[in-house]
């Protein structure tokens, strides 16, 4: 049913409780597989009231509410920890710098590295804990020496691996995955949510920004950096429009550019490049976007480092397809290079490698190669 391993002890584990049925379950899961289960949800935030309200799942007053009355349901002690300083400077700060730097980052993907799997992971080890349980669906697969993998899911469909490809080996060897291993619709998940008398049942899921109330990422980070007016322009350098400050701005975004002048061929542009130095956004058509190649820094490997080039399948987005590559780490920088053309490719974003289903490593984008030009942000 599950990917926990089966202790000749029970394992004292930790449960992160976000508040939604995922972590919920997984909590569940880890206590009815014999598991000394207690229960943190945590807290995010000095004012709870300023993240996204409506029962979505995570960070809110409600949701510590949900997650208590979640562990009082399963029989386990539960805290709430405060975390807020920590998530504040490596989630929100990080997530502003970056978009003032004409990148585009994953807040999620770095909440996982630097909050659940380091500074929870930390404290949990420090208080005698030998696991920190969450409701990611993957899975880790322990070898014959002891040392473990992390792989997708069993349900591709709510793989959310991707995310987890920051983590290294001393921060697998303490994670548990209740969900990897379950070949389930969610609603079936809801369902068993429902078996257990988990209020959070039919709770909705968490998919936007926490820490962004309302959704509007170009109002928040306007609020945080000011408002800025600069030019967007084509690639001959037109002018063809302006903007209210360029961190509003993505790699490939197509809506929202308010061009008034349409393009020659009457086709839709996108965001081509975004340049922090002089407040400039680079629009022009679809078939600028087709990247071949790319450089990522700050690499960080699920065991062991590869050695040599070799050939892996890549995903770029959390939602995202994979596509075949070559990648080869140098001189501390990872260099990937596409089989095919890829789209929707920003400075910012993680690219996950994967050998089948095992997660090799990430690395953050720092550097594209496209069909027609070369882009370098940061």
């Amino acid at each position: 049913m599950t990917d926990i391993p089966q202790p000749t002890r029970p394992l004292r584990v930790l449960a992160a409780m976000s508040g939604g049925v995922d972590s919920a379950v997984a909590a569940a899961r880890a206590a009815e597989a014999g598991h000394d289960v207690t229960g943190v949800h945590l807290a995010l935030s000095a004012n709870p009231q300023s993240f996204r309200t409506g029962a979505r799942g995570c960070c809110t007053i409600e949701d510590s509410r949900d997650a208590r009355r979640a562990a009082d349901v399963i029989g386990i002690p539960f805290y709430v920890w405060d975390l807020a300083d920590r998530f504040r400077e490596d989630v929100v700060e990080d997530f502003v710098a970056e978009y003032e730097a004409g990148r585009t980052p994953n807040p999620c993907l770095r909440c996982n590295e630097k909050i659940k799997f380091a500074a929870l992971l930390d404290k949990a080890l420090a208080l005698g804990f030998d696991a920190v349980c969450t409701g990611h669906y993957a899975r880790i697969v322990e070898l014959p020496d002891g040392s473990r993998e992390l792989h997708r899911a069993s349900d591709m469909a709510k793989d959310q691996s991707y995310v987890l490809g920051v983590l290294d080996e001393k921060q697998l060897a303490h994670a548990l995955f209740p969900l990897g291993d379950t070949v389930t619709t969610k609603d079936e998940i809801r369902a068993e949510a429902e078996r257990r008398g988990l209020a959070v049942a039919k709770k909705p899921d968490s998919h936007d920004i926490c820490f962004i109330a309302d959704g509007d990422t170009q109002g928040f980070l306007a609020n945080r950096l000011g408002r800025a007016e600069g030019d967007i322009v084509d690639e001959s350098g037109t002018k063809v429009g302006t903007h209210e400050g360029a961190y509003g701005f993505t790699i490939g975004q197509r809506k929202g550019l308010r061009i008034g002048t349409p393009a020659p061929d009457g086709k839709p542009r996108y965001v081509l490049d975004i340049s922090p130095v002089d407040n400039t956004v680079t629009v022009g058509p679809a078939a600028a976007l087709d990247v071949t190649a790319l450089t990522a820094v700050r690499p960080r490997w699920c065991g062991t480092a590869p050695t040599g080039p070799g050939t892996y399948t890549a995903q770029l987005r959390a939602h995202g397809g994979e596509t075949e590559v070559t990648a080869e780490l140098v001189d501390g920088e990872l260099r990937v290079a596409f089989t095919e053309p890829v789209r929707g490719v920003a400075p910012g974003q993680a690219v996950v490698l994967y050998d089948d289903t095992r997660v090799v490593g990430s690395a953050t984008i720092a550097t594209t190669t496209r069909a027609r030009t070369t882009t370098s942000v940061g």
